[in-house]
């Protein structure tokens, strides 16, 4: 029995320690500690949301119909240039969707079908008209979203904003939330520009590629290249490759000496997608360019067999696959060791470079800093009134009982804090008030037992088997009540917007943690109350 009990606080010992280290970040006491301890300590901690910080919060709206029309001129211009290779007069015109070419003819019809075989056709009056299917609208639509998103992701990184928030919100807009800026026109033009593919050449035959170490951590990547900056040949250039350790979630930075001129940019790419290597059953971009691009690519590869290329997005490098042959067919491979997931984010990169769809600013709210401190000062104030009036009362009606109840709920808010300080996660005013809602539950499962303590001590059982009993029969009611409330806040957060999923998320950790503390917190005590004597008569 004293066995059982010295694990459980134990257990319960380490999750202090654990829940303190992670709320360092957030305390005064992080910032006078030593560098060196530091380093192997959480950088983050509790990040706190717009609404309490301040900032800047935007709405964009992608104008999927432009990306359309902007597509179909594209491809007019295409077959403009395979018709003046057959050296015929017929010319082709995009209005809209629709691409309409005069005069019709079946050896013009057949060039064209040959390299749009998606297009839709008709023919009316002596002239050819294409259009685009529904499903590759929506494709464009839906790929113009995600350019968008990408764009406006590396444009923001690039500002610095610690933390912000970019995300889809309905079929064509795109939230961004920017906590601390405070500079709405430098983020909303920053934002607005167009991203830049490029693709250049890997600079390994210098000296200095050799010198280059293998990685560094991003704090240190301006100190790297000022160390550097007198070696960087004049027609170089370094830049970096952002890389996370998938099980650790440690962030490096590989720098890449580059050939400062592009050989290739983003405006030849037509398409990209992922595709599967049936051989090794891995994923792989495929990629796809306009007929001159087609030309221009497997010229360059064949003149730079052997060489690495790297592939660029906004100063970024996102790969570099080794060229192993010339590439013809308009087509391309890019391979190498990536989860699904990345391959599917490195080809919305790609795409990003070749269609940067319109977006329209459509709401610009900025949250001043007095707003956000306010905020968190109401904030703290009800979390405190609350559990001060919820203590009070559970040790006046409980006594000893109630006043082991208020251990439990201390031991919630320390691990609520300390797990949402690991997860990085953003606290805003939702997510207090998920707080304050999880100490109210966890009195909740405390007054569920202690009832039917009270009720097993009149059916006149000792104090340990009260105990044991209550807990026994008040566990599936508590679970029964917890499990429903978490699948409350699941659907919260899935089909919730910001602040909801805020709420949601602080109320899931705060009902997970409670059933820790409730269930073997409070019980840990009562099992040491009982062991260490013996005790007639429970103060409940």
């Amino acid at each position: 029995m004293k066995k059982n009990i010295k694990w459980r606080f134990t257990l319960i010992a380490l999750a202090i320690v654990a829940s303190i280290i992670a709320l360092l970040p957030n305390t005064p006491i992080y910032k006078s500690m030593n560098k060196a301890y530091r380093d192997y300590m959480p950088d983050k901690g509790i990040i706190l949301g717009l609404d309490l910080q301040g900032g800047i919060y935007l709405v964009f709206e992608v104008e999927g119909g432009k990306a359309v029309q902007l597509n179909a001129k594209r491809i007019a211009g295409s077959i403009n240039k395979l018709l003046s290779k057959k050296e015929t007069k017929a010319e082709a015109t995009a209005n809209g969707t629709e691409i309409t070419i005069v005069p019709a003819s079946v050896e013009i019809r057949k060039v064209v079908e040959d390299a749009y075989p998606t297009l839709v056709v008709s023919e009316s009056d002596g002239r050819l008209i294409y259009t685009l299917s529904e499903k590759e609208i929506r494709s464009i639509k839906e790929n113009a979203v995600d350019q968008a998103l990408e764009t406006i992701r590396n444009r923001i990184d690039q500002f610095g904003v610690a933390e912000p928030v970019i995300q889809r919100q309905g079929d064509g807009e795109i939230v961004v939330q920017l906590p601390g800026v405070k500079d709405p026109k430098r983020a909303i033009d920053l934002i607005g520009k167009t991203a830049q593919l490029e693709f250049k050449i890997v600079d390994d035959e210098s000296k200095l590629a050799a010198e280059l170490p293998a990685s560094v951590k991003p704090a240190d990547e301006e100190e790297l290249i000022s160390k550097i900056k007198e070696k960087i040949p004049e027609d170089s250039e370094v830049l970096f490759e952002r890389y996370m350790n998938m099980e650790t979630g440690e962030v490096t930075k590989r720098p890449y000496l580059l050939k400062k001129d592009a050989i290739f940019t983003g405006e030849f790419l037509s398409e990209a997608r992922v595709a599967i290597d049936s051989r090794f059953n891995s994923p792989y971009i495929s990629v796809t360019f306009n007929p001159e691009g087609a030309k221009l690519f497997e010229e360059l590869t064949g003149k730079y067999v052997k060489k690495r290329m790297a592939i660029i997005l906004d100063g970024n490098v996102y790969s570099a696959p080794v060229i192993q042959e010339r590439i013809s067919g308009g087509s391309a491979q890019i391979s190498g060791s990536y989860s699904m997931e990345e391959a599917k984010d490195l080809a919305i990169v790609l795409r990003a470079g070749s269609l940067p769809a319109p977006v329209i600013l459509q709401q610009n709210i900025t949250v001043g800093p007095s707003l956000g401190e306010d905020s968190i000062e109401a904030g703290k104030r009800t979390a405190i009134v609350a559990f001060i009036m919820v203590a009070l009362f559970m040790a006046v009606y409980y006594r000893l009982a109630g006043v082991i109840a208020d251990f439990a709920l201390v031991l919630n808010i320390v691990f609520l804090l300390g797990a949402m300080a690991a997860m990085n996660a953003t606290l805003t005013m939702p997510g207090i008030a998920g707080i304050v809602l999880a100490i109210g539950m966890a009195v909740d499962t405390n007054v569920l037992m202690f009832e039917r303590m009270r009720d097993e001590i009149k059916l006149g059982k000792t104090p340990r088997a009260a105990v044991d009993s209550g807990y026994d029969k008040a566990f599936l009611t508590i679970v029964d009540s917890h499990v429903t409330t978490l699948i409350t806040a699941a659907v919260l957060f899935q089909f919730g917007t910001g602040p909801i999923k805020g709420f949601a998320v602080t109320l899931s950790i705060g009902i997970a943690i409670n059933l820790f503390t409730s269930l073997i917190g409070t019980k840990a005590v009562f099992d040491y109350i009982n062991s260490s004597k013996e005790v007639k008569d429970l103060s409940i």
